[in-house]
């Protein structure tokens, strides 16, 4: 998936005017310099190109038939998203202004185990754009390695109100960490697991209880 922004179409190129020629050999006038921002959102879609192949090789992965394939797939991958951070790094250094940027290497940082890292990227896109949902579900999630479960709940109940499905995937991430603690506490302490694990299942009842309501309301029309 790219994300092509304002301004994209010129920096990418359509081709050169007059091409076709008829003949002639007069040379063509000089592409015109690219603007930093144009730069920056060149870079930026070259990431997201790194990013899309990393998670077809995460995807080859899954469905590997030996730990041997799944490990070669998963560490092409990586190198995917370790090339992908170089892009997007480059890409807020021509575009501080950026936030989009600036999310997707907290991803990307995120995604190589980075997590700290991944934060300031996030806090930078989010100081850009506060209400930037995405960034704030994979900030979220980022909290969730280092077990900071106090900034997942928070996340989660400003994501409720602001993008419910940012908030189900949060959810979804959530139930998936649950799993992973209880066969391996990773310097989580056992009274601090399981007021999460109420807490996410409280959650959980509240939102299918809204979806539920939201559903026969809208019948009612």
């Amino acid at each position: 998936m790219f994300v092509f922004l304002p301004g994209l179409a010129l920096a990418a190129g359509g081709g050169s005017m007059g091409g076709g020629g008829m003949g002639s050999s007069s040379t063509s006038a000089p592409s015109p310099r690219k603007t930093p921002q144009e730069i920056a959102e060149s870079r930026y879609n070259a990431g997201l190109k790194k990013r899309d192949k990393a998670w077809k090789y995460e995807a080859k992965a899954e469905k590997a038939d030996s730990e041997k394939k799944r490990g070669k797939l998963e560490a092409k991958a990586q190198k995917q998203y370790k090339k992908a951070i170089k892009y997007f790094r480059r890409a807020v250094e021509k575009n501080p202004l950026l936030y989009q940027a600036h999310s997707s290497l907290g991803y990307a940082l995120r995604r190589t185990g980075q997590y700290e890292a991944a934060l300031e990227a996030y806090d930078e896109a989010l100081y850009l754009q506060p209400a930037y949902a995405e960034a704030v579900e994979y900030r979220a999630e980022a909290y969730l390695g280092l077990n900071r479960l106090d900034e997942v709940k928070a996340a989660y109940v400003q994501l409720f109100s602001l993008d419910r499905p940012r908030a189900d995937e949060l959810m979804q991430a959530m139930q998936t960490f649950l799993e992973q603690r209880e066969r391996e506490r990773d310097g989580l302490a056992p009274e601090a697991l399981t007021e999460f694990a109420t807490w996410v299942r409280e959650r959980r009842e509240i939102a299918q209880q809204t979806a539920r309501l939201s559903e026969a309301e809208a019948g009612r029309w």
